[in-house]
């Protein structure tokens, strides 16, 4: 993912991992600021509990 494009983000470096998803450092290209993003692996999103622990 490192490199690529998420809507207006560029994705720099991976910043860490873990049970909930993993946070990238990515520069927000509309209003020119670094910024974290938080992916979440689609498992997270296959049931109600761990969407209601994010």
């Amino acid at each position: 993912m490192i490199g690529s494009t998420l809507s207006h983000y560029s994705i720099e470096s991976e910043l860490g991992r873990g049970g909930m998803g993993i946070v990238y450092k990515a520069q927000d290209t509309k209003l020119d600021r670094t910024v974290a993003i938080k992916v979440l692996p689609s498992a997270a999103l296959a049931s109600a509990e761990p969407l209601r622990w994010f």
